[in-house]
Formats: structure tokens, sequence, C-alpha cells
């Protein structure tokens, strides 16, 4: 019985985020144009678990810290980290937004038919996964697949650092709240990603989740692939 309320819940949530709502919302309005001390104020009073560490300068370092940090949002939710893995200077490095349920059990990225979908739009363009380096915004799954916009800020600004780091040649962001952490709405049209270390190409698509309910969407995911492929011919 659990199981089956934790599933709808689940499913529940997963609607909410189809529809665009991926982030808690308060039932009193935010003044986002409030001065910088005044936020600077709000934080000071919310009390912390230690002082916030650097950021480490190896990808080793970098992953290690991904680990073992207290302070990253994942020692909030249940569930093991899906750490991110692939070759350094990669062709490709492909960014989902979080694992899914069924990722969470196979300890893996992209798996089940999500995962097959991924794989074929991989051959697509002439590659495997272990020729890519796969990563997500979030190293696990929160409840109800919703997080606040404090942690999408700070795993967006992480995943700069991160892939500053890993080095690949070129980026393909999967979903809607990829995209938009990592590509600002003034940029949401930009071909070329900024990360900590300078820019490289960067294609954005559809999530294979959504298109496997949704297979109308798949013209214009090839249509992506196609730059894709144009690119990585250069």
């Amino acid at each position: 019985m659990r199981e089956n309320l934790a599933d709808a819940a689940n499913a529940y949530m997963a609607w909410w985020s189809l529809a665009g709502v991926d982030c808690a919302m308060g039932e009193e309005p935010t003044n986002w144009l409030r001065p910088l001390q005044q936020s600077a104020r709000i934080r000071a009073a919310v009390p912390e678990d230690g002082p916030a560490q650097p950021r480490p300068h190896s990808l080793e370092s970098f992953l290690t810290w991904l680990a073992q940090d207290a302070a990253q949002p994942e020692r909030r939710w249940p569930g093991a980290a899906i750490m991110p893995a692939g070759p350094v200077d990669a062709p490709l490095m492909v960014i989902t937004d979080m694992p899914d349920p069924v990722d969470i059990g196979a300890g893996t990225l992209l798996s089940d038919r999500a995962g097959q979908l991924f794989d074929a739009m991989l051959r697509a363009i002439g590659l495997q996964r272990q020729d890519v380096h796969l990563a997500s915004l979030f190293l696990s799954r929160p409840p109800g697949a919703m997080v606040e916009a404090s942690d999408l800020a700070a795993a967006a600004a992480r995943m700069r650092t991160y892939v500053m780091l890993a080095a690949p040649r070129r980026l393909l962001l999967l979903g809607d709240r990829t995209i938009r952490a990592l590509l600002p709405a003034a940029d949401s049209g930009s071909r070329v990603f900024n990360h900590d270390g300078g820019t490289l190409p960067v294609f954005a698509t559809f999530h294979p989740r959504l298109l496997l309910g949704q297979p109308a969407a798949k013209a214009e995911c090839w249509h992506v692939l196609q730059g894709l492929i144009e690119e990585m011919a250069k």
C-alpha cells in the first residue's frame, strides 16, 4: 500500500513537472527586485551547517567534493547518488536534469526504455555511450522530483565548473529544466555555452523520457541531432 502511495505521489509530481512547474512555490509573493543587502540579511538569518567549501580545481578532487561535501543539496535527499562519468576531452558531454526512479535502481543515468532511446540517439550521430561524458545537474532524485530555485542555481553553477574540468568538445543538454538552468533566457537561442574556463558549442533537445510519451517531438529532436552531426564533422 505504501509503495502504491509513493508511485501515485511521484506520478502527480511528474505531471506538474511536465507542465513546467519544477520548483517549489510559496504562497506569498517574492520581491525579486529587493536590494542585495536585504537578501544578504535574509540569508544570514538562516542557520548553515558550516562555511561553504571552495570548489576544487582538478577533476578528481571535484568528483570527491561532489560525493562528500555536506553542503550539496543531495545530502538532504534519500537515495544513492549517481556520479558523472566518462572520458576527459570527450567529443560530446551530455547533461540531463536528474536520475529517473529506474536510474536510481540501476545505478546509472538514462537506463531502461529512456536509455534505449538515448543509445539510439547516440548511434544516430556516430557515437556510443562509452564515447561520451554523461552527467546530471543533480546526482540523486528529490521527493517528487521538485527542487528549490536556489538548489537549481547552485547546481547550474557547479556544473559550469565541472564542464571546464571535464573539457568536452561540445555539449548536448537534455530536457527543459536542464536547458533553462544552463542557458539563461537571454541565451536560449545561443549555440555557445559559457563555462568557468571559456565557451564551447552547445545543443539542446528533449529528454528521452518526454520523447517516449510524445513521439511527434522526435522530428524536432532529429533536427537538433543533425546540427550536432554537422558540428562534429568540422
